[in-house]
């Protein structure tokens, strides 16, 4: 709820702010360079999200898979907001992407610990 609420306070926020954009200046020329690798940095994240999750094999356990393709989609977000963070310029989008850097990793530490106590073992612990 918390986390619904801050995400559309900071849409509405860039609602109020975005203008519309007019003919590209030098400098946004200049720049497009930098956007431009970092729209390739978010695809590429994008990719490697979907080919992981894709690669996820049926636990026959819907806690498990939702959890495993979890993992893969919160990685995403993490790796896409690092991208925010090297390329992106806006302080409110670049404060957001610190947040679910911090929150994503926090909720994968969790689900790895959950993952490790329900997923069934390959071979008996040793004695």
């Amino acid at each position: 709820m918390k986390r619904a609420f801050r995400f559309m306070a900071m849409l509405a926020i860039l609602i109020s702010t975005t203008t519309v954009a007019g003919r590209p200046q030098a400098s946004d020329q200049r720049n497009a360079k930098v956007s431009d690798a970092g729209w390739q940095e978010l695809q590429t994240n994008m990719q490697k999200m979907h080919v992981t999750m894709m690669s996820v094999k049926s636990s026959s356990d819907t806690d498990i898979d939702f959890v495993k393709l979890m993992l893969a989609h919160h990685q995403a977000a993490i790796e896409m907001s690092k991208t925010q963070m090297l390329y992106g310029k806006d302080p409110q989008i670049r404060r957001l992407a610190q947040e679910i850097i911090t929150d994503q990793q926090s909720e994968i530490d969790l689900m790895q610990i959950w993952l490790n106590h329900h997923s069934p073992t390959t071979s008996p612990p040793l004695r």
